[in-house]
């Protein structure tokens, strides 16, 4: 089997760069790797005792993010590695300080494994939440490396449950533990024999927690909120925007928005605010405007959403109409209600708030206007949900303690 999987990752790699001359996005994929070896060997030192942690995103590296922390405080001779599957986490994260090294993960094929394995020598290995590349495992386990799969979610539909997925379940008896984020996944793995499974929860829980004890103020949301409710929308992607920009066209509430889009190249930042009737700003145009007399804010940088959610009344989070669902923890965890599209099945937090009520799914604009309308009106119902919010945060962080204490036994 591994021989036909070498063979098909092979026929990917061609298929990938003839693909990347007319896709951006597969172009930073190609080049990224291109440059992974030469990246690693001029940055790796070869004193150093490294820990490697592998993330597919952006949204695994936050879950990674509080092990990385703690590795930072409780281990600093051991130097850090990330690496990344998409350059959509790369791109944004190859500065980040959490790293002393931050790469592309090279194709999983055996010449490129040896070669990687060779510069970094790691001494732990921690793959994230979906990561299960079968040549690297296999290589880690005969060099006697101690890998963890943390954060992991299984599904009983995933490949690893199916009559056909003896070569993927194989890849899994290379892992020294799993780290899982619910007892479903647990007794799954069970399932299949493998009794190293601990469920710890979702790390992110913890990242989110940590929010809360930042500095989160920012000058130009202070002037623009002024003593209104505001309506936070992140991560909106075309099909959130068409609805909410419906609605504040049409509505007369006194409420002040916020759109923070997925997309903030100049023509879709453009085309959102000429769609928008009302009194529009830019966030990269705020310096001497008179902020009060704004009623739309459009966000087109990167990296202060977080903290834009700490100031909103309401939140809606992007995605469940589109490609798939966004962040929901982060507004949630400021204690306001969660608004969301209807795909959102997979994704186990919102699943389980919207059971207990933090979360509302609409489906069209119709629901849509009538929840804000109640949530403007009820203020014992806004506070209601979003303490239902606070609450479920709370309840579920913990899960990097459980892991750094596993961690300890083998550094």
């Amino acid at each position: 089997m591994y021989l036909l999987y070498n063979f098909f990752l092979h026929l990917a790699w061609f298929f990938l760069r003839w693909v990347a001359f007319f896709n951006p996005k597969i172009k930073l994929f190609v080049n990224g790797r291109k440059k992974s070896f030469a990246h690693l060997e001029g940055s790796v030192s070869k004193q150093g005792r490294y820990i490697w942690m592998h993330v597919a995103s952006l949204g695994e590296f936050e879950q990674g993010l509080p092990i990385l922390e703690r590795l930072r405080l409780d281990h600093p001779s051991y130097k850090i590695l990330v690496t990344f599957f998409s350059p959509s986490g790369y791109e944004v994260k190859k500065d980040t300080t959490a790293a002393d090294v931050v790469a592309y993960l090279p194709f999983d094929t055996p010449k490129n494994v040896r070669r990687f394995l060779q510069i970094v020598n790691p001494k732990l290995v921690l793959f994230v939440k979906y990561e299960i590349w079968p040549n690297y495992l296999r290589f880690l386990a005969e060099k006697q490396v101690p890998t963890l799969l943390v954060s992991a979610i299984f599904k009983k539909h995933k490949v690893y449950f199916k009559p056909y997925g003896g070569f993927m379940r194989k890849a899994l008896d290379h892992f020294t533990h799993f780290f899982v984020q619910d007892a479903r996944s647990k007794s799954l793995l069970q399932s299949l024999k493998f009794d190293n499974v601990t469920v710890s929860g979702d790390t992110r829980f913890d990242r989110v927690s940590e929010i809360l004890k930042q500095d989160n103020r920012l000058s130009f949301m202070e002037s623009f909120k002024g003593n209104k409710a505001c309506f936070v929308g992140g991560s909106t992607w075309p099909e959130d925007e068409a609805l909410l920009t419906e609605y504040i066209n049409r509505s007369g509430q006194p409420i002040k928005y916020v759109l923070a889009p997925h997309n903030i190249k100049e023509n879709h930042i453009l085309s959102l605010k000429n769609s928008i009737q009302k009194k529009v700003l830019l966030l990269s145009e705020v310096e001497g405007e008179d902020l009060t007399q704004a009623e739309v804010l459009l966000v087109d940088s990167i990296g202060l959403l977080t903290k834009i959610y700490s100031y909103g009344d309401i939140a809606y989070v992007g995605g469940a109409f589109a490609t798939g669902l966004h962040n929901t923890l982060e507004p949630a965890v400021f204690g306001i209600p969660v608004i969301i599209g209807p795909d959102y099945e997979g994704f186990n937090e919102a699943e389980e708030l919207v059971a207990l009520g933090g979360i509302t799914v609409v489906e069209n604009l119709e629901e849509f206007s009538q929840l804000i309308s109640r949530f403007i009106a009820d203020h014992e119902y806004l506070g209601q949900l979003g303490r239902i919010n606070t609450a479920y945060v709370a309840e579920k962080k913990g899960a990097s303690i459980q892991i750094m204490d596993y961690i300890r036994t083998l550094l």
